[in-house]
């Protein structure tokens, strides 16, 4: 095994990368990147590749459109190899995904230092899979980067180290300040779709508590359908798949219908509207950037620091529409006063505090670009 002085960045979804983008700029030749393939349809992979910069070295295994059992095993063997070949000085995972859980415990199957940026996130719902990874993840790894005082606060009630977390705040703040188009380009943006600034609603919903539930997803589609304003959908690949298995075709009729879009023109159509509904946990930290309200369709959420500032909770089922009205009563105002609250994921830059702690962790400083 060939010892290195680089960190290897493991990762497998959109949502990862572009988190990670600004860490990623951080280590420059000094980073190298495993993916994964979580995410397999071929027009979000496209958009992957197309959102993230290049690191100093790209390996893919290739592996979505598994079973989440199988996939998180030959993930774990398929990195376990590429350690075994090129040890690294740390690595480093984002979130609660599957991927993000294989590469921890590739980590500490070769004994290298485990890094988790986003650490801390706590729904307590232990019907979500995600819940059960970030606990892992956070338990296995040597530095615990929490966006929150609130993150820090639960790693610390489960008996980890104060000496294993430092609040970092979220890189999320970052790499939406750098992808954000200038008002010209959202004005394009939406003129392409015919719509008009806070005249509509943005709808994401792919969450397998939404989408793999043909009761919840069809109520959820005929709330939306139901609101005074048009309402775009981005239609992510799962839930495409389930609205045809279902044989819901027909409740899409009543909305606009797109297809995935690259990271610059979602932040355009987050910007412009007037509310979003979502199931999306990085949406949830986004609008806080934004100064947007979303209305979260989920039984719990992992990021309670925007309830009853930017955030609406609601479980999927016949409130979501009521849930989304208060904040079409007044758009200017609501936009006044959300542009007055700070967002609680930080300023500046967390991925410089999180790229200095690492350095930290490794004990080598100044042999990482």
């Amino acid at each position: 095994m060939r010892e290195t002085n680089t960190v290897t960045i493991v990762c497998g979804t959109r949502p990862e990368l572009i988190k990670l983008a600004p860490l990623i700029d951080h280590f420059g030749s000094a980073c190298t990147m495993i993916y994964t393939g979580q995410h397999y349809d071929r027009s979000m992979y496209s958009l992957i590749r197309r959102d993230v910069p290049e690191p100093g070295a790209f390996h893919e295994l290739e592996l979505g459109g598994l079973r989440r059992g199988d996939q998180l095993g030959r993930a774990v063997s398929a990195i376990d190899g590429v350690f075994a070949l090129q040890r690294p000085a740390a690595v480093i995972v984002q979130g609660d995904t599957t991927s993000a859980l294989a590469g921890a415990l590739a980590a500490n199957a070769c004994d290298v230092p485990l890094v988790h940026v986003e650490a801390g996130l706590r729904s307590y719902d232990r019907a979500m899979p995600e819940e059960h990874n970030r606990v892992l993840i956070d338990h296995l790894s040597d530095l615990c980067c929490a966006p929150t005082s609130l993150n820090r606060h639960n790693l610390l009630a489960e008996g980890v180290a104060d000496g294993r977390i430092v609040v970092t705040g979220n890189t999320v703040v970052e790499a939406l300040a750098h992808a954000l188009p200038s008002q010209d380009e959202e004005d394009a943006a939406l003129a392409d779709l015919g719509l008009k600034r806070d005249r509509y609603v943005l709808a994401t919903i792919h969450r397998p508590e939404n989408v793999d539930d043909a009761h919840n997803l069809s109520t959820i589609l005929r709330e939306l359908g139901e609101l005074p304003l048009p309402v775009v959908l981005p239609l992510h690949p799962r839930t495409a798949q389930r609205v045809s298995a279902f044989g819901l075709e027909g409740l899409l009729h009543g909305l606009q219908v797109i297809e995935p879009q690259p990271y610059r023109t979602f932040l355009a159509l987050a910007h412009g509207s007037a509310v979003i509904v979502s199931d999306s946990g990085g949406i949830q930290e986004e609008v806080s950037v934004l100064k947007r309200p979303v209305v979260v369709v989920r039984r719990s959420t992992e990021r309670p620091e925007i309830e009853g500032t930017f955030g609406t909770l609601v479980p999927p089922g016949p409130g979501v529409g009521s849930a989304v009205m208060p904040w079409l009563d007044d758009v200017e105002g609501h936009r006044a006063a959300l542009r007055e609250i700070a967002s609680p994921y930080g300023t500046g830059s967390p991925s410089a505090q999180i790229a200095d702690a690492v350095r930290a962790l490794i004990g080598r400083v100044g042999e990482l670009v």
